[in-house]
């Protein structure tokens, strides 16, 4: 606890002495108590970093945040999605926050591989290259293999030195900090900030093991091995570990780069309803998606294929999460309200007293304006949301998935959109979901569902069934931001709640016994 102490002091040091508090109180007045302890903290004789003053104040936090490394880069993102904490306004300027470090050596790399793979492994790679991308936990090399006598060119992302001890000891460290906040100012007890930084505990530890990330591609490309025009890296096992994984390196161009796709002659209108149908497909068809679609994250290869990268956060809908889905976004493109209500009631997702017409009502007056509105500013995504917020009135429950699924519909919109902004959605979407619920209606259906089932284990890798339960259960806490009772995360918290709780109690003792003996002393 005392080591908790220590990097807490040196965290708080280097919080104090960023701009981090100026920023933050312009959106949210922070506690006088805080006030005073940042200003003792930042003391210091040499001269302070000058502030960039040509920024706006979402710029110059991101910046703040990146240069205090991998632990507050992760708690800016986490943050940014929980706006119930720190305010609408302060969440949206964190959704920018860039995910980027400087790299660590070439000669550093070659040892974690060696260490990791072996030698015989390491020695049969060929040509690895210095950093080509750099982030806060990882960093990707390009470099060539031999698979069966065929050399191949593939990227190998390797975790950074001692990331996880580094992680871990600051976590903790915040944790306690969070824990004392809690234990002082009463008002904040309402905030859940103890349980909120050990979410991202647990989501960021699964994410610093990368033999979860290759089972999750793993599965997304069995998924969409039949799908035209979509591609998903291969996964190269013999050259993966938990600090260490290798996949197909991407010979392409990002999506962000429009110009130069429309100069290579590619149909950026083609791609952009590509994008949503391929989402949309994998959600309703797999119940498995791709959850941080974000442009940098997707790529043209040479035969006009979609590739993307990156799966540290994929999303998960359960199958009458899938049928809702369908069911909700294709009443609304047939303004079938009344259907959708029933959908609603038939799921159990609203008690079934709720009068079916009120709940219809309720639905026209989100979907009946969108209609009323131009392409460009219709958004799936928003109706989602704007969805959620109406069935709230009715004691619906959301379910977390839904969430997340809401929150990437909005993300793949956007990027679609880059690509051509008169992409109209709905149009798009209709014929992936008039397909699926025909094909869920098939009675031929119901006799292949036994075999689907089946393979299910197969597709999650027979090696990994404990990283991928441990990945879905972080899954879910990400999207709910909670953590349900009765899991083995929860009953790790509460020990770490103890154990913080005798150390708080043991040194009120403490410094009363100090003070009893300074004034029999003195």
């Amino acid at each position: 606890m005392i080591k908790k102490l220590i990097t807490l002091f040196k965290l708080g040091r280097k919080v104090a002495k960023s701009d981090i508090l100026n920023i933050v109180s312009k959106f949210r007045e922070p506690p006088l108590i805080i006030k005073i302890l940042f200003k003792i903290l930042s003391f210091s004789f040499s001269e302070r970093e000058k502030i960039k003053k040509n920024l706006d104040e979402g710029e110059r936090l991101s910046s703040s945040l990146e240069s205090m490394g991998t632990t507050f880069i992760k708690l800016g993102q986490f943050l940014a999605t929980r706006p119930d904490i720190i305010g609408e306004e302060l969440s949206k300027k964190l959704e920018n926050l860039q995910d980027k470090l400087p790299p660590f050596s070439l000669l550093q790399a070659q040892e974690i591989i060696r260490n990791d793979l072996g030698s015989e492994t390491y020695n049969s790679i060929i040509n690895l290259s210095d950093p080509v991308a750099a982030a806060s936990i990882a960093q990707v090399h390009k470099a060539q293999i031999n698979d069966n006598g065929t050399i191949k060119e593939v990227a190998i992302k390797i975790l950074r030195p001692n990331i996880k001890k580094i992680f871990n000891e600051e976590i903790d460290a915040i944790m306690l900090f969070a824990f004392l906040i809690e234990s002082i100012i009463k008002k904040t007890k309402r905030l859940k900030l103890v349980e909120v930084v050990f979410l991202l505990k647990e989501i960021t530890n699964l994410e610093m093991d990368l033999r979860f990330e290759a089972a999750a591609a793993n599965e997304y490309a069995e998924n969409t091995k039949n799908d035209v025009g979509f591609r998903v890296p291969q996964i190269y096992w013999n050259y993966t570990s938990e600090n260490v994984m290798t996949l197909d390196w991407i010979d392409g161009i990002s999506i962000r780069e429009t110009q130069k796709l429309k100069n290579k002659n590619f149909n950026t209108k083609k791609i952009a309803e590509d994008i949503i149908q391929n989402f949309l497909r994998h959600a309703v068809r797999d119940g498995f998606f791709h959850a941080d679609m974000h442009q940098g994250n997707i790529f043209i290869d040479k035969d006009g294929q979609i590739v993307p990268i990156d799966f540290g956060i994929m999303g998960r809908l359960d199958k009458m999460s899938k049928r809702f889905l369908a069911e909700i976004l294709f009443g609304f493109i047939q303004r079938d309200y009344r259907k959708v209500a029933e959908v609603h009631l038939i799921a159990g997702l609203v008690p079934k007293q709720v009068p079916i017409d009120d709940l219809a009502q309720a639905l026209r007056s989100i979907g009946e304006p969108i209609f009323g509105q131009t392409v460009k500013d219709i958004s799936g995504g928003k109706l989602l949301k704007q969805l959620f917020d109406v069935t709230e009135k009715f004691n619906m429950q959301t379910q977390p998935q839904l969430l997340m699924l809401q929150k990437t519909m909005v993300v793949v919109e956007g990027v679609a959109r880059k690509l051509n902004p008169e992409t109209n959605i709905w149009t798009t979407s209709r014929p992936v979901l008039e397909s699926w619920l025909k094909e869920t209606k098939d009675p031929m259906t119901k006799l292949n569902e036994t075999l689907q089932n089946t393979s299910e284990v197969i597709k999650r890798l027979p090696e990994f069934p404990e990283i991928m339960d441990k990945a879905n259960q972080a899954l879910t806490y990400l999207a709910s931001g909670q953590i349900p009772q009765n899991s083995d995360s929860f009953n790790a918290l509460n020990i770490q709640k103890s154990e913080m709780t005798v150390f708080r109690n043991q040194s009120i003792i403490g410094i009363l016994v100090l003070v009893i003996f300074g004034l029999l002393v003195f």
